[in-house]
């Protein structure tokens, strides 16, 4: 801006300097031409008086000499009178002793001699000015008197009247430089801060503001600016909330989310996306699409929706590493105003749990559904047979009724299963929360548990603590935890094995230990084991008399009880359940 300001004083300047010349020769002109013509007129009139003074008849001619010296000291000039006969008649003034009368014969004369009326002539040479008037009787030429004057007085005014001017006009210019100074820096002051205001919104800087301190077409402008500049920080403020909700909700949505543009490359990739398919940014924006997508259902799903302009929903089966999830794809095209082609937008939903989930409710069906028909089965062909005549044979009666008797236990034991899980699922569900002893509650399974142990031949041992081992929680369901476990590795050690509970006790939490010598559980089953009806051993399972719900409700009374629970197995050699009971349990959620 300052080179807005220096343009504008350079204009202003030459502008002033321009005048101010101009003014200075016009003013000087006009003051030498009136000097000049008084000195001329003075001339005139002193060579008409002389002329006078000449021609008077009744002066002689020593009167006529002392008169003309008077006239010429009077006006610092030489007066000289020559007849037509080219002879000097008068001369007088200051000149009379040193004047050079052959220069004035020779140069001078013959320009007046001849004259009608009055003729001034300067001599650039000697610096010295010519008046001549003729002298006449008639019409007759009598003479010339010549009048001559140095021009110094002429040139000394002239140069002191130039100094003036010059004098006059420097201080004019100096006075109206300042006040031009001024009225620049106050009309420009208000225009550079609007421009350094312009520049700093063009820049993006929308805090930038300009003074208003006057009411002109200048204070309007910065008026004008600053609501400008107000506005685009309104809109540049709403703008970036906008984007920043925007980001958010793409960034933290759990679907994938993708966005091509109309030449098919990809522009807009979110962190699920990147997080379910294990992709990096870098090497996936701004490529093309056939080119970024490893699957080929995908690539087939974003072609369709090029060729046919239209919504698609579609659910893939898409290999991931070394699973293969489910994937929900909804797939839309972006048409802008006018029909614009913009691009499309692909959103992809995890369903794979939703599917596992849907299995094991299938399975889980499949599973009901079996487990009470095998009961229900038996019950009703041996209550057929007795119908049929069989009640006339004692023994057969008997034999039939026990079969009878154990699959309704079995079939009651299965549904009260049903009811604890379903009871343990609930939202609402609490426990009894109270001090207990560990070691109280095993012994007491002990107890329960010894005779079936000696039925199978399996040793049954137990390693408690010396002295109490108190913890929170539930004594009927934590002795539900450990029956099942206990019952499991008895259910599943052959004859001449051995099961061992442990107790340990640490500062804040419990472990209890259930290791068998039994089956043992597969490496890949070992994630199952939790899962409903799930069994390793199916017929032996059945053939207990189990259902298949026991460690589904054990995961989740322990998980009720703030605990853990971990399996470590090995085929052919035995299973360990590690249960960890903390002795304090904050049931806040």
């Amino acid at each position: 801006m300052n080179r807005f300001r220096s343009r504008f004083l350079f204009a202003l300047i030459t502008l002033i300097v321009s005048v101010l010349v101009g003014l200075g020769l016009l003013l000087g002109q006009i003051f030498n031409s009136y000097y000049l013509n008084s000195f001329k007129e003075e001339m005139m009139k002193e060579a008409e008086l002389t002329r006078s003074i000449v021609t008077n008849e009744d002066l002689t001619n020593q009167e006529i000499e002392g008169l003309l010296d008077e006239l010429g000291e009077k006006y610092t000039s030489h007066i000289t009178v020559i007849s037509n006969q080219h002879q000097i008649i008068f001369e007088a003034g200051i000149l009379k002793e040193g004047h050079d009368h052959q220069r004035l014969m020779e140069n001078i004369y013959p320009l007046m001699k001849d004259r009608t009326k009055g003729y001034y002539y300067t001599d650039q040479v000697e610096d010295v000015a010519y008046y001549g008037f003729p002298i006449k009787e008639g019409t007759n030429s009598e003479g010339v008197v010549i009048v001559s004057s140095s021009v110094d007085s002429l040139t000394k005014v002239n140069n002191q009247l130039w100094m003036i001017l010059v004098g006059c006009l420097g201080i004019a210019f100096i006075i109206i430089l300042l006040i031009g100074v001024r009225i620049t820096a106050q009309f420009t002051r208000p225009i550079e801060s609007a421009t350094k205001v312009a520049m700093e919104l063009a820049k993006g800087n929308y805090k930038a503001r300009t003074y208003e301190d006057h009411l002109d077409e200048t204070g309007m402008l910065s008026q004008s600016i600053n609501i400008l500049a107000r506005n685009l920080q309104d809109m540049t403020r709403a703008q970036e909330m906008q984007q920043d909700r925007l980001q958010t909700l793409i960034e933290n949505m759990g679907s994938g989310l993708i966005l091509i543009d109309g030449r098919g490359y990809i522009n807009l990739v979110n962190r699920a996306y990147k997080e379910l398919f294990e992709v990096d940014s870098a090497g996936f924006l701004y490529q093309l699409y056939h080119d970024a997508f490893e699957h080929q259902e995908i690539i087939e799903t974003v072609e369709e929706i090029f060729m046919t302009e239209v919504k698609v929903r579609k659910q893939l089966h898409l290999p991931i590493k070394i699973e293969r999830r489910h994937f929900e794809v909804y797939g839309a095209p972006i048409i802008g105003t006018n029909d614009e082609w913009k691009g499309i937008v692909l959103v992809f939903h995890d369903i794979t749990e939703l599917k596992k989930l849907e299995q094991m409710r299938k399975d889980f069906v499949a599973n009901v559904s079996h487990e009470l028909k095998t009961p229900i089965t038996s019950i009703k062909g041996f209550s057929e047979t007795l119908l049929d005549g069989a009640l006339s044979d004692k023994q057969t009666a008997e034999y039939f009724l026990s079969i009878i008797l154990k699959e309704s236990d079995r079939l009651q034991t299965l549904i009260q299963d049903l009811l604890d899980l379903s009871k343990i699922e609930q939202q609402g569900f609490l426990l009894s929360i109270q001090p207990c002893d560990l070691r109280e509650i095993l012994e007491d399974i002990l107890v329960i548990l010894e005779s079936k142990a000696k039925e199978k031949n399996v040793e049954l041992n137990m390693i408690l603590p010396d002295n109490l081992t108190y913890i929170e929680g539930d004594i009927y369901r934590l002795k539900q935890i450990f029956i099942n476990l206990i019952n499991n590795a008895l259910t599943y050690t052959p004859q001449g094995g051995s099961v061992r509970v442990r107790v340990e006790k640490h500062d804040n939490y419990a472990l209890v230990t259930v290791s068998d010598t039994g089956i043992g559980i597969k490496k890949e089953e070992i994630p199952r084991i939790f899962e409903r009806f799930y069994r390793v051993d199916r017929a032996r399972s059945r053939n207990s008399g189990g259902t298949g719900l026991g460690l589904a409700i054990v995961k989740h009374l322990v998980e009720a009880h703030k605990g853990q629970i971990s399996v470590q197995s090995e085929v052919g050699k035995g299973t360990t359940f590690t249960v960890k009971l903390n002795k304090k349990i904050d049931l806040l959620p």
